[in-house]
This record gives structure tokens, C-alpha cells and sequence, in this order.
């Protein structure tokens, strides 16, 4: 099978008769594991079955699982110290968007892209749109950007942006974020993410209230612009850039402002902005309890906001985390379908296989909370029999769901190993003989 030029035919979008090869090509893949898969999927559907679980059921609902591909996690990310590119890297939002839909035609999961405002502005909103359909690809929440100063600005945000003391850089920050709403309004997308590196370096350089109070007008202004079917999404993080104090610094800061904009305003977690060894499981579930949560970033950390490859560190967190989603989306109707995304940077992988990476965990840790016994861990908890209860979540955590996983992808058109079926078309390859060696991404 020569693999090479039929799928960067695909990747160049030139006829629908292409993108159906590109389907057969993936279908030619499969068939070199089809048995092996089949015959796990056999053994663990049965076993599942006989326990009273709906496997048909948990698959339906990993196939309609999309987790979106922010447009700044396509290139190499970089550290403080360098930043060394992976080649091939897209160089437009046309290409960022190409590569979102290699990465959703191999895993069947990214079916959705969010940019970020001013990094990927669309030079032309019609084609931009017309080749995320062409790749069955959404644009979800569009992120505005005051955490650094832009070109021509006439204000700076060294010492913050929304909460500044200078009313002129706060009516900046608002007005960008009122051109992202209009942004996303060309695309489709229905909510705004912001977050703000607003913050102090040394004891008495802001006053706390002060600071809080004009982030609270600042959000309130820049809500009131919302269409009436969007949301914005309020992010928070304990420290950096500033390591003394944070404007937005825990998801209770969040919380505040989203109640104080009103019911289309939300806190959005990410699984990096936390001190170490917070108990995120719970902080997800009270904020769903009380209809507040409205988006998820995914990735893991060592140390803090490392934003590394998901569950590559703590992948039992990550199933906790996802337990609570679920028990959430099953028991708290007023809160929102939420917002998925990876947040994460890629400093020695290749970012689209570290991207298919965190994919896959994202679906593992959701397969597994959905074998949770939630009935039987309720009358444990009831009980008060902490071992029991033990025995449950780890039960589910145990197993192990690649299968279903697969069957998901398979059953949609993907890849039953995605990172094989990448390696083996020579994607990376294709890519910088497409773009070139020296290419930089665009942002960051």
C-alpha cells in the first residue's frame, strides 16, 4: 500500500472522493490488529456485560465525546530558557486547522478547535469555516489574550490588565475582549475564555480590593456584550507570572465573579492552575453542584502548572476528577454541557502525538468512570464503609478499557492505534515536506 501520497492528497482537501480514500486508508490500517482487537474487545464486553453494564451504551457515549484542540498546542512548545521546533510546524491557521483534522481523522476525538485572540485571527472568515467542515471540526471558545502587550497597543499591561488602577488599560482589555466575542461570532464559536495574569510581585504593590473590584466591573462590562447564547468562562490560577499575589487565584475567586456577571458567566477549570496536591475531584463537584462549571482544561504536572502530556503524571487523579464529572453530569441538570479542552505544551514530543496521547487518556479516564457502580458506591458511602467504597473506585480503575476505547474510534472511522497509524503514514514526514524544516508556529 503506498500510504505517502494518498494522505496528503486527504491533507490538501481537493475532492471528496480523496477523503474517502483517506478513510480507506485508516480502514487498510486497522485490518493489520482487527483480531487482536477484537478478540480483547470479546473478552472484556463479556465480562462486562455479565456484571449488568451497557457496553453499547458506554461506547455511544466515548464516540460522542470531543475534546477540543486549543490553535497555540500545534507547535513546539517552549521553556524559559528555548524553545526547539519539531519541523513541519503550521505556520497559518489554515494549517493549525488542517492538523486539528488529522488529529480527529485518526482518534475520532477532536472534533473541535479554540483559538486564541490576537495569535490566530482568520485573514478570511468563509474559507476558514469551509475547511473546519470539510474536516467535520467546530470552533469552540475563543480565548482572549491580556496577558502581554500587542503591537501598536497604546496601553501596557505590565501591572495588569482588567484590574489595572489605570482606567484606559482596563477599557482596552475590555474592548479586546469584546472583539474576540465578535471574532467568535464569525465562527460559530458560543463561548469566551479569559484568563488574566493579573497579579503582584511584592507585598503592597496592589491594593487587594481594589484589584478585585475593577476585575469584577471589568468582567461585568465585557459580559453585558455577550450574545445571549454564549457563556464566558472565567479561569483562574494560583501564581505566575506574579508570585505574591493572583487576582483570580482559586476557583472561589472565579466563582464570586461569575455569580457577580450573572447566569451566562461560568468558572472554568484547569487541571495545571492548582497548588499541589489540591483536591481537584472536589472542587469540580461543588462547582457543578452548583451549576457553575463550565469548562474543563486538560493536562498534568509534576510540580505546578507544567502542562505536560495528560495523565502522564497522575493518572488516578485524573479518574477521580472524571468520576465527579460524570456522577455532575448525571445528577446536576442546571449545569452546563461543558467545554473540553487540552491545555498543554510540548517541549521534546512531537506535538501531535503528544496530543493523541492525552486524547487517549482523556477517554481512558472517562471509560473507567463510567464503569463506577455509582449505586453500590452510594450505599457504601452509607454505610460509612470506607473500604468498600475503596474497592469500587479502584475496581473500575483496574480495568482495563482500551478496548472500548478502540471499538469507540473504530466504529466512528479511526484508528484503532492512533499514534501506530501516525508513525506508520509518515504524517510527521509528510508534514515537513509539505512546510519545510525551519517552519515556527504562530503564537506563543
Amino acid at each position: 500500500m503506498n500510504s505517502d501520497w494518498g494522505f496528503w492528497e486527504f491533507i490538501l482537501f481537493k475532492t471528496q472522493s480523496i477523503m474517502k480514500l483517506q478513510k480507506d486508508q485508516i480502514a487498510d490500517f486497522n485490518k493489520r490488529s482487527i483480531n487482536y482487537h477484537n478478540d480483547n474487545f470479546d473478552f472484556l464486553g463479556n465480562n462486562l456485560r455479565k456484571k449488568g453494564y451497557d457496553v453499547d451504551q458506554i461506547i455511544a457515549k466515548l464516540t460522542d465525546f470531543q475534546v477540543a484542540i486549543p490553535s497555540w498546542a500545534l507547535g513546539a512548545g517552549g521553556t524559559r530558557f528555548g524553545r526547539f521546533s519539531y519541523f513541519g510546524e503550521p505556520t497559518s491557521l489554515e494549517q493549525k486547522v488542517e492538523d486539528v483534522g488529522i488529529l480527529h481523522k485518526l482518534t475520532q476525538t477532536a472534533g473541535a478547535v479554540s483559538l486564541h485572540i490576537p495569535w490566530d485571527i482568520p485573514s478570511d472568515y468563509k474559507a476558514i469555516k469551509q475547511k473546519a467542515e470539510a474536516l467535520n471540526i467546530n470552533f469552540d471558545s475563543v480565548n482572549s489574550n491580556t496577558f502581554q502587550d500587542q503591537k501598536k497597543a497604546k496601553e501596557s499591561y505590565k501591572y495588569g490588565s482588567l484590574s489595572n488602577v489605570s482606567k484606559a488599560v482596563r477599557e482596552q482589555a475590555i474592548q479586546h475582549n469584546i472583539e474576540v466575542i465578535h471574532i467568535g461570532e464569525k465562527l460559530g464559536s458560543k463561548s469566551l475564555t479569559v484568563w488574566l495574569a493579573d497579579g503582584s510581585c511584592f507585598p503592597g504593590q496592589n491594593n487587594f480590593q481594589t484589584a478585585f473590584q475593577n476585575t469584577q466591573d471589568s468582567l461585568k462590562d465585557i459580559y453585558k456584550m455577550l450574545p445571549n447564547d454564549w457563556r464566558m468562562l472565567i479561569e483562574y490560577k494560583p501564581y505566575e507570572p506574579h508570585f505574591y499575589s493572583t487576582v483570580i487565584q482559586d476557583w472561589g475567586t472565579s466563582f464570586m465573579l461569575a455569580n457577580a456577571c450573572g447566569e451566562k458567566a461560568y468558572t472554568l477549570v484547569d487541571l495545571g492552575h492548582h497548588l499541589p496536591n489540591s483536591n481537584i475531584e472536589q472542587i469540580v463537584s461543588i462547582l457543578m453542584l452548583k451549576g457553575k462549571l463550565g469548562g474543563f482544561h486538560f493536562n498534568d504536572s509534576k510540580y505546578g502548572d507544567d502542562d505536560l502530556t495528560v495523565g502522564s503524571i497522575k493518572p488516578y487523579a485524573l479518574f477521580l476528577i472524571f468520576n465527579e464529572l460524570v456522577y455532575g453530569m448525571n445528577n446536576n441538570p442546571k449545569n452546563p454541557d461543558l467545554a473540553w479542552m487540552i491545555d498543554a505544551s510540548h517541549n521534546v514530543k512531537d506535538p501531535l502525538e503528544d496530543l493523541i496521547q492525552s486524547l487517549e487518556a482523556i477517554q481512558e479516564a472517562y471509560a473507567k468512570a463510567l464503569l463506577v457502580d455509582q449505586e453500590a458506591l452510594k450505599g457504601a458511602q452509607l454505610e460509612n464503609d470506607a473500604v468498600k467504597c475503596q474497592e469500587i473506585l479502584q475496581g473500575a480503575y483496574r480495568t482495563d478499557v482500551r478496548p472500548l476505547i478502540e471499538r469507540a474510534r473504530l466504529s466512528a472511522g479511526g484508528a484503532l492505534n492512533p499514534i501506530d497509524a501516525y508513525r506508520f503514514l509518515d504524517v510527521r514526514g509528510n508534514l515537513i515536506k509539505e512546510r519545510g524544516k525551519h517552519t515556527v508556529a504562530t503564537g506563543l
